[in-house]
């Protein structure tokens, strides 16, 4: 059997997804299955030019808009690069992105297509003010859904909570199936310290969504109790000015560290002790995943995947959203008792052993796949009988 492992982003590009699929795809191959992979490298823009249209919904009321327009010309660009660079066909393509999806059952029409959506792009553009709640683009990227539905063989999400949220914009939910994210242990090599201050340490882009601000001020609030730390923060993006300048405002950028950009964090986060994100939104958390593999101690917020990785008070502790005050007393709960803060990591780092094993997703994807070929071998053979 022959598998496309359809992405967006190009596999050296941050986040989940690209830090996942190629795993899977090395593990596969091992085992003797066929596997590609491929993407949309970031420089082809505007090369794409076929009419794009959706069998649910008519895009062009929206044409007009920027972001519906770049969204559109990616489709296309999509569309340009795949009949560009593929000239095979495949038993199954499993894709990771919407445009990915669409455009391989544009081209491929009679080849199963798999959807893992594994994050919510409107939901990010809504908490980084980039548009509004039922405006014009989240009216059309939430459509996108049922398009999606009508299309693609199997739609697939990271998380529950995620699921019901997809729920929403589709006609039957009870058709999404649920695998969360999973991760090869063996990237991750748990160090046994103990730091004399406490260290901090959030990995994220730089954006609104990520809710640092609310992390700057709880630490702020730390300090203003007499707590020692320091805060690493590994990631860039269009806020770090901004977040740099609130962290001088609350008296911590001495004790903060801003690293930028960095390509393989679990390589360096085992040397830290509570890994800390609050989140506005999150599908999965794949980083939450990474940190308890790491053997840190988690604090997070109350939301989506977040909060189906971290039971309260067990293997984490969890804020609301945007409560920089409850945020950090939960940071002074981890600073002033090792061992809570040792049980806690020790707790998330067996969860996530058992739970967000890249074993248990190559299973679960196995039975998938072999879902889908036993259907197209008895499409075939019964299209064999007619004749």
């Amino acid at each position: 059997m022959n598998i496309l492992q359809a992405l967006f982003f190009p596999p050296e590009q941050p986040g989940g997804v690209s830090s996942m699929v190629p795993y899977i795809l090395e593990r596969f191959n091992k085992k003797g299955w066929e596997m590609e992979l491929f993407s949309l490298p970031k420089r082809i823009r505007g090369k794409g030019n076929e009419d794009v249209s959706f069998v649910t919904f008519d895009w062009r009321k929206y044409a007009g808009n920027p972001i519906i327009d770049k969204y559109i010309q990616t489709y296309r660009d999509y569309v340009w690069w795949t009949k560009l660079r593929i000239s095979k066909k495949f038993d199954i393509i499993h894709a990771h992105h919407p445009i990915a999806a669409l455009v391989m059952k544009q081209i491929y029409p009679d080849t199963p297509v798999i959807l893992t959506i594994h994050s919510s792009f409107e939901r990010e553009l809504i908490l980084n003010g980039r548009i509004a709640e039922n405006g014009i683009e989240h009216q059309f990227l939430t459509q996108i859904y049922g398009e999606l539905e009508a299309r693609v063989d199997q739609i697939i999400t990271v998380s529950n909570s995620f699921k019901h949220y997809i729920g929403e914009y589709v006609q039957d939910s009870e058709r999404i199936g649920v695998i969360p994210n999973g991760f090869d242990e063996k990237r991750f090599r748990p160090i046994s310290h103990e730091n004399a201050v406490t260290q901090f340490i959030t990995v994220c882009r730089l954006v609104p969504a990520k809710g640092l601000d609310t992390l700057l001020i709880a630490c702020g609030e730390l300090k203003k109790r007499g707590h020692p730390f320091v805060l690493h923060i590994i990631g860039d993006g269009p806020s770090r000015e901004e977040l740099e300048k609130l962290a001088i405002e609350h008296n911590i950028y001495e004790d903060t560290i801003f690293y930028g950009y960095m390509l393989h964090p679990e390589e360096f986060m085992p040397f830290f002790d509570v890994f800390v994100l609050p989140s506005r939104a999150e599908a999965f958390g794949s980083v939450f995943a990474e940190a308890a593999l790491c053997w840190l101690a988690l604090i997070g917020t109350n939301v989506g995947g977040i909060a189906e990785q971290i039971e309260h008070g067990h293997n984490g502790l969890l804020v609301p959203v945007g409560d920089a005050m409850a945020l950090s007393h939960a940071l002074e709960k981890v600073v002033i008792d090792p061992s809570f803060r040792y049980n806690l990591a020790r707790a998330a780092w067996e969860k996530a052993k058992k739970t967000y094993s890249l074993n248990r997703v190559l299973r679960q994807l196995k039975s998938v796949y072999e879902r889908y070929q036993i259907t197209e071998q008895t499409k075939e053979e019964e299209a064999g009988q007619q004749e």
